[in-house]
């Protein structure tokens, strides 16, 4: 860990102690009144200045005096004080000042500052970021990254929304990469196991703890020890499984399937889902304590159908490092017109289909060959319907013929989802009760 200047401004020994123990790895000097501190910010020269605003019997918040000195000469002033009414606090943001906490919590304190002001030296690289990381051009998509950005230092959880394929696993890391947490980032899909299964995936087990347990193994909130633990398709999740995983994030201590004694890890929480929350907890389907615990900020992302400025520049970095290709004009525009359901993720496989045919230069009817709709295609409101289909009708009745198209819709979108009900929910718009009881006429 790098070495930092730090100047801290406090008059109290006890205080100076405290923070001399909390910030022993780094080059510290005190100051314990304003004449000291003006000469020592003139003289000398530091990353950080840590300000007490009272500074003595009787001084009348002096303290003040100490941050625009800093923040001309290019020092990260943070206030460490008693002095907290509203005016006080709203005059040193005015003047200057970075962060302002109260004293009483020196060690959490003292860490979030240090890691803050890495962040503020190291930078938000946007253009790696934009053009490596989250390829996007569209300008509101870049303000939800960055925004998500601002909070990677801390530990509020984060709630990231948007349909499947639009990249919230690849802007989960990219939180996880700017934060202040050393330990991995560990991914789990929720929608991906079953209720017994999922929890012996978070929580792990002994061995025998239950058929086929022949090794204990570690389960993904000890992996995610002093690091993140990223909850996608957090709306499939059983009530039973919130409850238990709601006291997990609560106490930061969990048992293991079969063990006797608890297990303490240190993780943040970032959750993504594709789903309504809100109508999740209409539904009875997200506790709403729950909700409450793993959500602090929401950031939403659009699908791509929403920011078609970012098709081009994704089909030129999915070819990076790779196979190069040349589209016709008019494949290029059809791409661009093209609805993209399954985001970006689709156009990557699409890509890659491309990459591993014999074709270099890409023609419209290649396109129109490997999409499953494509511009110009009769609409909805335009299909004809099929001789079996009016026969159907005909010798059933229309709703019996309704009912029974409605069945392969749901029973081909499941198929092409790997049975992944939420995004299948999502993607025909329609209920709980019309999918399963599809299912049931389909079992």
């Amino acid at each position: 860990m790098e070495k930092l200047r730090i100047l801290v401004v406090e008059d109290d020994k006890l205080t100076q102690k405290t923070m001399s123990m909390h910030l022993s790895r780094h080059a510290v000097e005190f100051a314990g009144d304003l004449p000291a501190a003006l000469q020592s910010l003139d003289s000398g020269e530091f990353d950080l200045c840590f300000v007490d605003l009272r500074l003595g019997a009787g001084d009348e918040l002096s303290g003040l005096k100490v941050i625009p000195r800093a923040a001309k000469k290019g020092v990260y002033p943070v206030v460490m004080s008693s002095c907290d009414s509203e005016e006080t606090v709203d005059r040193a943001y005015a003047l200057g000042c970075r962060d302002f906490y109260v004293k009483g919590n020196e060690a959490s304190n003292i860490a979030a500052v240090l890691a803050k002001y890495r962040q503020h030296r190291a930078g938000f690289d946007a253009g790696y970021v934009f053009s490596r990381q989250f390829v996007t051009e569209d300008p509101a998509t870049r303000a939800s990254v960055l925004e998500a950005a601002k909070y990677a230092p801390s530990d509020l959880p984060i709630m990231l929304l948007g349909p499947s394929g639009t990249g919230k696993t690849s802007l989960g890391r990219i939180i996880h990469e700017h934060s202040r947490r050393e330990g991995p980032f560990v991914a789990i899909n929720c929608s991906a196991y079953t209720e017994e299964l999922l929890e012996a995936e978070l929580f792990g087990y002994r061995k025998g703890a239950f058929t086929g347990a022949a090794d204990s193994r570690k389960g993904k909130l000890l992996q995610a020890h002093r690091g993140t633990l990223f909850l996608d398709e957090i709306g499939a999740m059983s009530l039973n499984m919130q409850t238990k995983l709601l006291k997990a994030i609560e106490e930061r201590c969990f048992y293991p399937v079969g063990a006797d004694a608890p297990e303490s890890s240190d993780f943040r929480v970032i959750s993504a889902t594709l789903e309504d929350l809100q109508r999740l907890i209409a539904q009875g389907r997200l506790r709403f304590d729950f909700f409450q615990r793993i959500h602090g900020l929401t950031v939403t992302l659009k699908p791509l159908a929403e920011r078609r400025c970012d098709i081009l520049p994704l089909l030129d970095f999915f070819t990076r490092g790779g196979k190069r290709l040349a589209f016709a004009q008019e494949a290029k525009a059809c791409l661009l017109e093209y609805r993209w359901p399954g985001n970006a993720r689709e156009l990557k496989k699409f890509v890659a289909l491309l990459c591993a045919g014999t074709e270099g230069r890409v023609s419209l009817e290649t396109v129109r060959r490997h999409l499953k709709e494509v511009p110009g295609a009769p609409s909805a409101e335009g299909v004809s319907v099929e001789a079996g289909w009016y026969r159907y009708a005909l010798a059933h009745g229309l709703p019996k013929a309704l009912e029974r198209f409605g069945d392969e819709i749901i029973r081909r979108n499941l198929s092409e989802n790997h049975d992944k009900k939420s995004r299948t929910l999502s993607e025909l718009k329609i209920s709980n009760r019309l999918l399963y009881a599809a299912l049931k006429r389909r079992d």
